[in-house]
Order: structure tokens, then C-alpha cells, then sequence
């Protein structure tokens, strides 16, 4: 019954503010377009369609406001303006009780609040739609006085996303029913990606992992700070992180008055991000301004200080691979391959016609590349190559969607800080190292150096199976002298494979002279 009230809300919301209207005007069938005028008759929606989803994701709840969130982060999938008004969305949401946050506390660690911390604040320092946080202080292993930030789940949580999320997944059905292009806009595929969003954020485990992660990753960067994870007391329903201060990175006036170096810090956000991704293949993957803040501590002065780790972004060895290969055809304007990479990759059907992607890739990138490095976006041609895959049906991977949309962020938030920042002339250090990494020869004693143990272990038994090969399966006199001349060969190209695997001199002096020659190629 609890449902049945709840979607009739939600039902009541959306005639509201007119969704019903938004959803059916965006096919091409006459008979919905048909169904559309019946069903708006006698209401007029003077808003803009985005400002009505916006507002009426707003009415229906914490749940929803994130879940219009994550959906601004899919430009492949909306309309620019929907995904710009989207992109507006904060949390609006009130803190609960002080003492509920203290009973989720007690029951997380099975003891008092006073015997956890040795003060606590009542009044939280920040509350969003999943959590709230609150400062206190505790005693460390060592005995010493530590300021931490304490962030508390928000009580009924899971009952309450789980019952949206059916909901949400039973609206996306309809909507991908209605037509081909509600399957084009992948409705389910949309919901179920914020479902793991929404899943990992409610694991203050998970979100521990990942910040310390980060922390390890970052470690030897100045450039940025992220705080101490306490593992001993951490739940999933509460997290205690190292307390950072910090000034909100959009508080520019507060930050020049200060004495930071704005323009500095344009480029150091870059500088981080890039690292996290290129070096790290881990990044932090919900950077806007309300998760970064500046340090003004003498110490670390002008440092960044990153904040909410429940979305991370990962690339794997495929990812990254891939990537590299396009970043090179792309500099050498090798559109062709461009365009090979991606059906070969399985991205576009198979029968999509190279030339024709070739073509509608080069109309997107050529006008870029005549133009002033500091005029060019990055994020304006991923968003170019973006609405081009919906042409060509190319099969969006999640990982690399959330890749761009954190540097589009980054880009937004860089230009913010100084509208003259050349993002590709910042990052162009570490595309570098990075395509040298993953197709040059460092990439290839890499895997030679890490697949040692195991061939240093096969080898000495190849001749033994070639040997037991040979003595109880019958070959005829040529296929027999053909095993036994492999098996000789085997035996004298042993040692020096093994030799070759550990790091010969001559063959590390030769990856050094192909990395400089790649360089000088490609770039």
C-alpha cells in the first residue's frame, strides 16, 4: 500500500510539472505526439522543460534530486539543456535530529558517544541527501587529542531508495517500450547505473576505501591534500576522516584576499587530476566545487583539499590502452584509425562503415585544431564526439562517461579560476608520458618484467613435456625430427630468455633510444 501511495505521488508530481508532457514530445510517432495533446489539454507549462524536471526531481525528494544528479552527468544520452539544468541540482536537504546522528553512532560502535570521542558537536557542519556530517575530537592510538569529521548516514535510507528505485525502474520499462527512441535513451541502463551509485555512497566502507585509496596514491603530490582514514571507527553507517580545513574552492574573493595564487591553482587542479588518471588509473570522480576546498594553513598553503569519496572512477589496462591509441591517432589527425579503433573495439555494430565514421569524426575534430591552444575545449569535443555516437550507435562504456564528466568539471572549475587556462598545453606532460607508457617499449618491459616469475617457472618444464610429448604420443619421422629440433632450440634459447626477461643491458639501452624516438614522432 506504502508503494501503491508513493507512486501516485510521484504520478501526481509529474502531471504537476508537466513530465509527462517532456517525455512524450521527445518521439517521433504522430499517434504519441497525438497522446500528448490529449493528455496536456487544458494545462500550459510556461517553464523550460529542464527548469520543470529540475524542479519537480526538487519536489519528489533527496532520493530524486540525486538521482537527477547523476543523470546530468549522461550529456550522451539528454538534450544540452535538460543536462545543463540538471547540472544545477544541489542538495536542499534539512538535518536530521542530533540525536538520531548519536544513536546511528552508539549502535555502530556498540558503546556511549563519550567513550568514542571526547567531544562531539550537536550541530552539523554540513547535510546533504545521504549523510550529515559533525566535527568532534577523539583520542588516536598513541594517546593524542585528534579533530576529526564524523559523517552519519541518513536513518531509513535503503527501505526508502530501494522503493524509488523500483519505481524508477519500472517508469524507465515504459518509457524504453514505448518506442525506438525511448531505447536509444536507455532508460534502464541509466537507472541501474545510478543504483550502484547510489549503493556505493550508502558504504561508508566502501567510500573509506576509496579515500584512502587516494591517499596513497597522492602521497608524494603537494599539490594536494585527503584526509586520514580512522579504521577503527569506521562503519558502514559511519565514517571518522581526519578533520581538513579549508576555504570552498568558488569562495574566489575570500581566496585572493588570502594571498592565493588563482592561476596557480587552475593549473594545479589540473595537474591532479591528470595524475590521478593517467598515472593512477583511480580518480576522484565528483569533483565540483562543493568537494573541493584550498588550504590556507602555512604548511600547506594554496593545496587542495578533496572531500567526499563515494564516486571514484577506475580505468583498466583495456581502458587505458585504448584510450592511448586514440589520444595518438587523434594528435596525428589519423581519423581513420580513429574510427578503427572503435569498431574494433566492439563499440559500434560491425557493419558500421569506417569511412562514414571517419568522416563525421574528422567534421568534429578538424575545426579544433586550427584554432589558439588556450580557445580549445576539451570538453566541447568530447561532447561533439559524444552526440556522434548516437548516430553511429556507439555502445557508451560507464567508466569512460564518468572520465568525462569529471573533466568536465575540471575544465569548468579551471576556466572558472582563470579563463585563460590552456587545459591541453597543462596536460600535455602527462598524455605524453602516458601514450609513451602504454604503447611504447617502457609498457612492453613492463609486462616482460611482471610476467618473469611465471616464465622463469615454465621454462625449465617445457623440455620435459615436450619430452614425455615425444616418448608416449607416436609422430611420423618428419613431424618427430621437427619436435626434437623445437625442443633443442628450446634448450639453447633458455638461458638467454630468461636472461632477456630479467633486464639484459643492451635491451633496456634499446627501449631507452625507441622511447626517445617515439617522442620525437609523436610529438
Amino acid at each position: 500500500m506504502t508503494r501503491f501511495f508513493r507512486g501516485a505521488y510521484i504520478l501526481w508530481v509529474a502531471l504537476r510539472y508537466g513530465l509527462d508532457e517532456l517525455v512524450l514530445t521527445s518521439f517521433s510517432q504522430p499517434w504519441l505526439r497525438r497522446v500528448t495533446r490529449v493528455v496536456t489539454f487544458g494545462r500550459s507549462f510556461s517553464a523550460p522543460r529542464g527548469q520543470r524536471l529540475r524542479e519537480a526531481l526538487e519536489h519528489l525528494g533527496p532520493i530524486f534530486v540525486k538521482f537527477g544528479q547523476v543523470l546530468s552527468t549522461r550529456r550522451d544520452l539528454m538534450p544540452a539543456d535538460i543536462a545543463d539544468e540538471l547540472a544545477r541540482l544541489q542538495d536542499r536537504v534539512a538535518p536530521f535530529p542530533a540525536e538520531v546522528a548519536v544513536a546511528i553512532i552508539e549502535r555502530a560502535f556498540r558503546r556511549p558517544i563519550g567513550s568514542v570521542f571526547t567531544s562531539f558537536e550537536t550541530e552539523p557542519v554540513a547535510s546533504a541527501s545521504i549523510a550529515q556530517v559533525h566535527f568532534a575530537t577523539l583520542r588516536d592510538r598513541d594517546g593524542h587529542e585528534r579533530a576529526v569529521a564524523v559523517k552519519v548516514l541518513r536513518p531509513g535510507m535503503l527501505p526508502a531508495i530501494e522503493k524509488d528505485l523500483s519505481l524508477m525502474a519500472m517508469m524507465a520499462r515504459w518509457v524504453e517500450g514505448l518506442s525506438s527512441d525511448g531505447k536509444r535513451l536507455k532508460p534502464r541502463e541509466v537507472v541501474a547505473e545510478f543504483n550502484k551509485y547510489l549503493h556505493d555512497e550508502l558504504d561508508f566502507i566502501r567510500e573509506a576505501a576509496n579515500a584512502a585509496q587516494l591517499r596513497r596514491n597522492m602521497a608524494g603530490v603537494e599539490l594536494v591534500r585527503i584526509p586520514e582514514i580512522f579504521w577503527d571507527f569506521c562503519h558502514p553507517d559511519v565514517m571518522v576522516m581526519e578533520r581538513m580545513k579549508g576555504v570552498p574552492i568558488n569562495q574566489l574573493e575570500r581566496l585572493r584576499m588570502a594571498g592565493v595564487d588563482i592561476r596557480k591553482l587552475a593549473r594545479d587542479g589540473v595537474t591532479i587530476f591528470f595524475t590521478q588518471v593517467f598515472r593512477d588509473g583511480f580518480f576522484h570522480a565528483d569533483m565540483h566545487p562543493g568537494n573541493i576546498q584550498v588550504s590556507l594553513e602555512p604548511e600547506h598553503f594554496g593545496s587542495y583539499v578533496l572531500l567526499d569519496f563515494g564516486i571514484v572512477g577506475t580505468l583498466t589496462e583495456f581502458d587505458k590502452e585504448y584510450l592511448a591509441q586514440n589520444f595518438t591517432a587523434f594528435f596525428r589527425r589519423d581519423y581513420k584509425r580513429v574510427a578503427e579503433l572503435h569498431v574494433e573495439s566492439g563499440w559500434v555494430p560491425p557493419d558500421t562503415r569506417v569511412d562514414e565514421l571517419e568522416s563525421a569524426i574528422r567534421a568534429v575534430c578538424e575545426p579544433y585544431f586550427d584554432r589558439p591552444l588556450k580557445d580549445l575545449s576539451l570538453g566541447m569535443v568530447l561532447m561533439r564526439l559524444f552526440q556522434t555516437s548516437r548516430r553511429f550507435h556507439v555502445e557508451i562504456q560507464p567508466q569512460l562517461v564518468l572520465l568525462q564528466k569529471t573533466l568536465l568539471n575540471i575544465e569548468g572549475l579551471g576556466r572558472q579560476l582563470d579563463p585563460d587556462l590552456d587545459l591541453w598545453s597543462t596536460a600535455k606532460p602527462f598524455l605524453e608520458k602516458w601514450m609513451v607508457d602504454q604503447i611504447g617499449p617502457k609498457k612492453l618491459f613492463k609486462q616482460l618484467r611482471d610476467q618473469a616469475p611465471r616464465y622463469a617457472k615454465m621454462l625449465p618444464e617445457l623440455p620435459h613435456l615436450l619430452h614425455e610429448f615425444l616418448r608416449q604420443r607416436p609422430a611420423g619421422e618428419r613431424q618427430r625430427r621437427q619436435l626434437e629440433d623445437l625442443l633443442r632450440a628450446q634448450q639453447r634459447t633458455n638461458r638467454l630468455l630468461q636472461t632477456l626477461i630479467y633486464g639484459g643491458m643492451g635491451f633496456v639501452l634499446g627501449l631507452l633510444a625507441m622511447q626517445i624516438l617515439i617522442r620525437i614522432r609523436f610529438f
